[in-house]
């Protein structure tokens, strides 16, 4: 066990302070600098777009900046890990200090380790910072833009086209929002069948309100197949014990709800017979995300296992970055094929972690001189 720890570990403290510390001080350094960069780019391109809205001020810029921040911060995490990784390991690389490590005893994964354990502390933090901060700016930033950045808008409603089946009757609605305890559904349509299946009568409601545990239909019309009848009421007593919670499931868009809530919403649909290989890739893309984090080091390794005064330090640094170029390619090209159903939720989340972290551990195989 001794000899597995110290084939593991760094041979001291001190050595794995400097070489976390250099590489932390990159990645802080950079998503500072690349998020301040890009945000002024994206307000200054949708300044008129909000500033548009009646009654704009500064203040929705700056409510803009807030909301867009996150997203920029979660996206640009796992880039700015590996350009810290190629920044820091070129760096000990040009000043020998990593054959200084290496002339001392140190293999290659020794040097890499506080690297891989300060990545382990960002991806835990990224992952903390997703779920707590960027889903909830995500909704209100999503619901804000698709209503032309208006001011006062009435509370969020989601968007679904999803069925909800009752014993003999199907219900559909358009919309769902909430209002403290009220629950509202936007044009919902009630599909009542006989015994053979056949539609028998058909109810729409410009809207339902779930109100005290009870719901009612509001504006109604409702049609009689077989004696052709049409009738109009202002307000229907809907005798039904589908929850609102049910409406609310199949609204669920996962990149505006944390793990436990798009992990309920799954459980929910599979209970009603939806389909829900596309929650299911994004519930395991929650974690294969922050988690990329993890690989930079790996791939960005070539840039400091070489010798110097070979003339090749630029060409491993354009190597590593091609490395994890390619790796955000296969990853966003693996979520598109489970978006479409032709790779497995789980394989298209994993696949382009395992496969490029398995050329990670080649790599510094095959690359020390």
């Amino acid at each position: 066990m001794e000899a597995v720890i110290r084939f593991l570990a760094p041979p001291s403290a001190t050595l794995g302070v400097y070489t976390g510390r250099l590489y932390l001080w990159r990645f802080f350094g950079l998503l500072i600098g690349l998020v301040a960069i890009l945000q002024v780019l994206d307000v200054m391109a949708e300044t008129e777009a909000i500033m548009a809205a009646d009654g704009a001020t500064w203040e929705s810029i700056l409510r803009y900046a807030k909301l867009r921040i996150p997203q920029l911060i979660n996206q640009f995490t796992p880039f700015c890990a590996l350009l810290a990784t190629l920044l820091a390991l070129a760096g000990l690389n040009q000043h020998s200090e990593i054959i200084v490590m290496k002339a001392s005893g140190l293999s290659a994964h020794r040097i890499l380790l506080p690297l891989g354990l300060a990545s382990a502390l960002i991806t835990i933090a990224h992952f903390s910072f997703n779920e707590l901060i960027v889903t909830r700016a995500t909704a209100e930033l999503d619901y804000w833009r698709d209503n032309g950045y208006a001011l006062d808008l009435p509370p969020q409603q989601r968007d679904f086209n999803s069925w909800v089946i009752e014993d003999d009757t199907l219900v559909s609605a358009e919309a769902i929002r909430r209002r403290g305890d009220e629950f509202f559904l936007d044009r919902v349509s009630l599909f009542t069948r006989d015994a053979d299946g056949k539609v028998r009568e058909l109810v729409k409601a410009e809207f339902a309100l779930h109100l005290n545990g009870q719901w009612t239909l509001w504006e109604v019309r409702r049609f009689d197949v077989a004696s052709h009848s049409l009738t109009v009421e202002d307000q229907v007593p809907w005798d039904t014990d589908i929850q609102p919670d049910r409406f609310v499931d199949l609204a669920v868009v996962p990149e505006r709800v944390n793990v436990l809530q798009l992990n309920d919403a799954i459980e929910r649909l599979q209970a009603e017979g939806q389909t829900v290989e596309k929650q299911r890739l994004y519930f395991w893309q929650k974690f294969a995300g922050p988690a990329s984090t993890l690989l930079m080091p790996l791939l960005g390794a070539v840039a400091g296992f070489g010798v110097h005064r070979a003339g090749r330090l630029v060409i491993r640094v354009v190597v590593g970055m091609a490395l994890g170029f390619a790796f955000f390619i296969a990853d966003n090209f693996m979520l598109a094929m489970g978006e479409f159903g032709v790779a497995p939720p789980l394989l298209a989340a994993w696949a382009p972690f395992l496969l490029f972290g398995s050329i990670g551990l080649a790599v510094i195989f095959y690359t020390e001189e």
